[in-house]
């Protein structure tokens, strides 16, 4: 039994399985105790509005001063890890392994923070239409992960996405203008940018390696 119970787990994590869950608002989470993958639909969800992001003053000065080098999915994987490495535990190896293979394919995308050669901070997240599903951020050095946020805040905006999900509010995503919307309008607004969109790349004028 215990067979079929992970080869079913691993069917259900499948890309193809994955994108249609995202696309109608649900998203994979592993008990952090028994590790055994859930899906959840939160009500009400937690939103970002691409034009009502909150970059703090200080974060915005080492960005400009150029405290972190930035480079787009060149360690997708191992910013999972680092994101995992934590005591509430729900991001799995299996979930490691299927989100990695969705950015194979293109569908999720990190933000990497480096200092010298040394990667410092990240986030990642899925990528449909011109919806971004944020998924987590870790940091080994102070604002690491902030600096590497200021940055999918660029993106997002510079390319014209229409959705930034946080799935659940919190203190820290709050303080980056994280808002609480029905399910009814979350759906609306998750229709509206799976059904547009719009390319994951630098602003004009930023390269990133």
């Amino acid at each position: 039994m215990r067979g079929d119970s992970r080869s079913a787990e691993t069917n259900f994590l499948m890309p193809e399985v994955m994108l249609l869950a995202y696309r109608h608002g649900f998203f994979p989470m592993a008990d952090e105790y028994s590790g055994r993958v859930e899906w959840h639909r939160p009500d009400p969800r937690a939103i970002i509005p691409i034009h009502g992001i909150r970059i703090s003053q200080s974060t915005q000065k080492l960005v400009r001063r150029g405290a972190f080098r930035i480079s787009i999915d060149t360690c997708f994987r191992t910013v999972m890890e680092h994101c995992a490495n934590r005591p509430d535990r729900w991001i799995s190896d299996e979930l490691i392994d299927a989100y990695t293979l969705l950015h194979e394919q293109g569908w999720a995308h990190s933000v990497e923070a480096w200092q010298d050669d040394r990667l410092v901070g990240g986030l990642y997240g899925v990528h449909i239409g011109a919806a971004f599903m944020g998924e987590s951020m870790f940091s080994l050095v102070s604002n690491a992960s902030k600096v590497a946020f200021a940055h999918l805040a660029s993106i997002l905006v510079s390319n014209d996405f229409r959705l930034l999900d946080t799935q659940y509010i919190n203190h820290h995503t709050a303080s980056l203008g994280a808002v609480e919307v029905p399910d009814a309008v979350y759906a609306a607004m998750l229709a509206d940018a799976t059904e547009a969109w719009s390319a994951f790349a630098p602003p004009r004028g930023e390269v990133f390696p």
